[in-house]
């Protein structure tokens, strides 16, 4: 029997999919989430294959019959009605720079901006220039390859693994929306040259962490360049968070600093909790730019934060080389002590905005472990005076009452 729209309205989904046919093979498929699919179920070559028509109410009752009599009317002609839209897909993106145009579109989203722009300007300079136009089928691993070993040859090694990684995103994507059968960037980075690991560079010997925190109080820059220096020890966020800080985010009662989600790495707001210390860095540097947008503006303008690079220059100003301390370093400084103390993992790595995407536990939440993570702040900004004080300091997780 024929459906009507009333039955296709009414149709409720349960615990497992339901298929209600309309005659000649058209279907609507409901599944266990609600959604209703219409599908083209017909055999090519003696072998039985869907046809993907679209989706209820998007595509209505007389749309789905129209859809299913033309793809009948490619069967009876001899053509396969799923690989005659594939084709046409590939007539409309058949190139391997609107392919990564889409891909670049759909996770753009999930990143910040310094990072989506990262990741285009290196497709621009190391992948499109040489694959850009070639149509996506026709890309076999050997061509992947020989852009990478390109990037090699500059002795760009990591690049050419994260390129690599970059372009077997794009092929997945590609497969997944039926332009591509087959991945011709996988596995594509066990040819290429062994990718030296290399750690951002931080100190966390203790007494090295000392003698660190001395310096920068005899820093003799600008008082901004210093407040933002002293800080990022206390407060170990990503050394773009911290340049971009706004008063607005700084809630002085709380003693919280809520970071808000298009600054973050992974999209995600995120707060850091404020010791005694680092409110007082905070007040101290107010009085001097408490009246415009960013705590640590650049050196001719106020509208704008300070330059990327500034803390790193600072640490070169205090003799401290790119492979002793970098300003991302101090997040492993933190990670590294905060550990030794005693502190639990997941409390130190939900500090550091770390989350497992693998983790059953997938829901983020801002404020999980709040109460540790207070007391974990306050314990490792007393332990950060003491070392600078040159105190003997044994690394053991305790509580305090600081700033209560």
């Amino acid at each position: 029997m024929s459906l009507t729209d009333v039955q296709i309205k009414s149709l409720k989904p349960s615990k497992k999919p339901i298929k209600k046919f309309d005659g000649g093979g058209l279907y609507i498929h409901i599944t266990p989430a609600g959604s209703k699919l219409w599908r083209y179920k017909y055999k090519y070559n003696g072998l039985s294959k869907i046809f993907s028509i679209g989706k209820y109410p998007i595509i209505g009752l007389k749309d789905a019959r129209s859809k299913h009599m033309k793809a009948q009317k490619l069967l009876l002609n001899g053509i396969d009605p799923s690989a005659n839209k594939k084709e046409k897909k590939l007539n409309r993106f058949n190139n391997f720079g609107a392919i990564a145009q889409q891909w670049f579109d759909n996770q753009k989203p999930g990143w910040s901006e310094n990072y989506s722009k990262k990741v285009w300007r290196g497709m621009e300079i190391n992948l499109l220039p040489w694959l850009k136009n070639k149509p996506i089928n026709e890309i076999t691993t050997r061509m992947v390859l020989d852009v990478l070993r390109n990037i090699e040859k500059r002795g760009a090694i990591e690049t050419a693994h994260r390129t690599g990684q970059i372009a077997n995103q794009i092929f997945i994507f590609a497969i997944a929306w039926e332009f591509l059968d087959n991945n011709p960037a996988n596995d594509i980075s066990k040819a290429l040259q062994v990718n030296p690991e290399k750690n951002l560079a931080a100190i966390t010997n203790p007494v090295e962490v000392g003698e660190l925190l001395r310096a920068m109080d005899e820093f003799q820059g600008t008082f901004v360049v210093q407040c933002a220096l002293k800080l990022q020890p206390f407060v170990f966020v990503r050394p773009g968070e911290l340049r971009k800080a706004e008063w607005k985010e700084i809630d002085f009662k709380n003693c919280l600093w809520t970071i808000p989600a298009h600054r973050m790495k992974m999209k995600r707001e995120h707060i850091v909790p404020l010791s005694k210390q680092a409110l007082e860095l905070l007040n101290s540097i107010h009085p001097l730019t408490g009246h415009g947008k960013y705590i640590f503006p650049a050196v001719h303008t106020d509208s704008r934060p300070m330059s990327n690079n500034t803390l790193n220059v600072a640490l070169r100003r205090l003799g401290y080389s790119k492979d002793q301390m970098c300003a991302h370093g101090f997040r492993t400084t933190a990670s590294t002590n905060l550990h030794e103390m005693g502190w639990k993992s997941e409390v130190v790595e939900r500090q550091l905005a770390h989350v497992d995407k693998n983790s059953i536990r997938g829901t983020y939440n801002k404020a999980e472990y709040i109460e540790e993570r207070i007391k974990m702040m306050r314990s490792w900004a007393d332990y950060l005076d003491g070392l600078k004080s040159g105190a003997e300091i044994i690394p053991f997780k305790k509580e305090n009452t600081l700033g209560k």
